[in-house]
């Protein structure tokens, strides 16, 4: 049981309501059989131009099992959805691929993606990135960054 943060009201006011539920942040989903399901974080969800609730981790986890994929992260520009990826150096060194051929093959990963997703989370573009992500101390995107 959380009781708060420490020499923090404020903080703690944040996320413990009166009745002492902790609001966490974390959307999800509850089966009919009582199992939850994470889709991700409130202060990340997208929505989309038709109304349509798309959380990035979800499409990010799916980008990150993909060939050549070390890291991304998906953000909204204008009406359209860009995953933003830092490609897999050494991975592509193994099989002999430059630079210049990655758009080729990051645009078979957005339609490799794409066919399994739903179609408001489809991903419009890739741009890809010559460095990691900046990260927290525990090694997450710090995501506020690339918005």
């Amino acid at each position: 049981m959380m009781c708060g943060y420490y020499k923090n009201p404020e903080a703690t006011a944040a996320v413990i309501d009166k009745d002492g539920w902790l609001h966490t942040g974390d959307m999800g989903t509850i089966s009919n059989a009582g199992t939850i399901f994470i889709k991700g974080r409130c202060k990340t969800m997208i929505l989309s131009a038709n109304g349509q609730n798309i959380y990035p981790e979800e499409i990010e986890a799916k980008l990150n099992n993909m060939p050549y994929v070390s890291e991304s992260l998906v953000i909204q520009r204008g009406r359209k959805l860009v995953a933003l990826v830092y490609p897999d150096y050494e991975a592509m060194d193994k099989v002999g691929l430059s630079n210049e051929m990655m758009p080729k093959v990051m645009d078979k990963v957005r339609e490799e993606v794409n066919r399994v997703v739903a179609p408001y989370e489809k991903i419009d573009e890739i741009h890809l990135r010559a460095s990691e992500f900046e990260k927290t101390p525990k090694r997450s995107i710090k995501r506020f960054l690339y918005s």
